[in-house]
């Protein structure tokens, strides 16, 4: 597992976009955070019970595409440091989504009446962080432009399974035309962190999509004659399995509406 550290003088100031998002969200913000705190990383969350929490450890560990750790707290403690001094994990999302027996029961803007002293908080990587990168060389993002969720699908693409854990991959896609998709390819690669190139281009029906304009999460986006879709592994994957494996209790983020921290993207990038 790869963890990555705020630098220093990122964690103490107070004047960051990524901080002000954080006190958007403690103020009621409800909606995508895509193109918001451009430059900061943003990240899909999963709370679990401690006991469930290696078992998950080592999903996300045979998983990486979809899973990539970039955080993850003590027992019961909601302070997540190492991505931003002041984040809360409890109250730093726009919405959350509260699990029991599988089912989302609850979709809060802050989850301050369902922590427990028992809960671990995974912070997974997002592709929104390397948005910022595929924008930078002109290449279109259909969910910004629309102001929408990006659209997530779950496929027929097996999990590798860990105890419990087990289920579909969740993608997102963005339709580009060919030449942006080979460049998008080019780019991601260089952020394995935040899910790195897309697992599939074109054809959606040979990943077991059957409509495009019927994503299982997020919003639909048009996509164009001259275009093919391009699709990422995506951080919604563990709320697939969550609804496959009918946990007792998880809380995760709602699609799209994603956890800032104070990490800057190029952190992230291999160069």
């Amino acid at each position: 597992m790869t963890v990555f550290v705020a630098t220093q003088q990122n964690r103490d100031r107070t004047d960051l976009p990524s901080h002000q998002a954080r006190l958007d969200c403690r103020a009621g913000l409800a909606r995508t955070t895509a193109g918001i705190a451009n430059g900061y990383v943003q990240g899909n969350l999963a709370i679990l019970p401690e006991k469930l929490a290696s078992a998950f450890h080592r999903f996300c560990q045979l998983n990486p595409k979809p899973c990539p750790i970039i955080g993850m707290s003590d027992v019961g403690n909601p302070k997540i440091p190492a991505l931003g001094l002041d984040l809360d994990i409890r109250t730093d999302l726009p919405r959350y989504r509260v699990w029991r027996d599988g089912e989302v029961v609850e979709e809060p803007t802050d989850i301050m009446a369902h922590w427990r002293d028992d809960l671990v908080a995974f912070v997974l990587g997002c592709s929104f962080s390397f948005e910022e990168a595929l924008l930078a060389e002109g290449l279109p993002i259909r969910h910004i432009e629309h102001k929408v969720r990006v659209p997530m699908y779950r496929t027929s693409i097996a999990c590798e399974a860990a105890g419990p854990f087990a289920g579909p991959m969740v993608v997102s896609m963005r339709p580009l035309k060919p030449k942006d998709a080979i460049r998008a390819v080019q780019i991601t690669s260089r952020f394995p962190s935040v899910h790195g190139a897309p697992v599939h281009l074109g054809h959606p029906h040979l990943i077991g999509i059957a409509d495009l304009a019927k994503p299982d999460y997020g919003d639909p986006v048009p996509v164009e004659a001259d275009e093919i879709p391009v699709f990422w592994a995506c951080g919604v994957t563990p709320q697939a399995v969550i609804a496959s494996a009918r946990l007792p209790f998880a809380i995760t983020h709602a699609p799209g509406l994603m956890l800032v921290t104070d990490l800057v993207n190029r952190q992230l990038a291999v160069l």
